[in-house]
């Protein structure tokens, strides 16, 4: 074979090559840009039936913040007796029992919203149990007091729990 045949066969194979090359480069373009919108399509579409359910999950901490709150807790739950630790084992029986009543909800929420409602709870339950065992309260009826005084000077963990949650939903928008 000689060099012009070569030539001649590399002219007409060379323009085929490269015309090759950009066909699959766009083609690949192509195929990895409806495959991106194809799961982006699926993803609003997750969105639109989950986002009712994360805003429901929301909502129902909320009111469990709202219920675990000292002065609405205390207030809706009077003393079963006159024992300080009869009503202090019974008013956080009353916070788990709510509380295990919305334990679902974490799957809806971020690990760090959930944690702050779970710490929340568990501060208010140990304010609950350091005021029932302070020497000054007697009964039950002065440990509501002493709880509610204890309130006056700081904010409840429910409170604060609560501003989080009202922060992560407002970015949910």
């Amino acid at each position: 074979m000689d060099i012009s045949k070569m030539l001649e066969l590399l002219s007409y194979t060379l323009p085929a090559i490269i015309t090759g090359m950009v066909a699959y480069y766009f083609f690949n373009l192509h195929t990895k840009n409806e495959e991106g919108r194809r799961r982006y399509l699926l993803s609003k579409e997750a969105q639109k039936n989950t986002m009712p359910l994360r805003l429901q999950a929301y909502e129902r901490m909320t009111l469990f913040l709202e219920r675990i709150s000292l002065s609405n807790l205390l207030i809706r739950i009077s003393p079963i007796s006159t024992d300080k630790n009869d009503y202090a084992n019974f008013v956080i029986a009353q916070i788990d029992q709510e509380f295990e009543h919305n334990l679902a909800q974490q799957i809806y929420m971020t690990d760090e919203c959930w944690t702050i409602i779970v710490t929340a709870k568990n501060a208010t339950t140990q304010m609950i149990r350091k005021a029932a065992l302070s020497e000054v309260v007697g009964n039950a009826d002065q440990l509501r007091e002493a709880l509610l005084n204890d309130l006056l000077d700081r904010q409840t963990p429910s409170n604060a729990a609560l501003g989080y949650i009202k922060k992560e939903v407002s970015q949910m928008w």
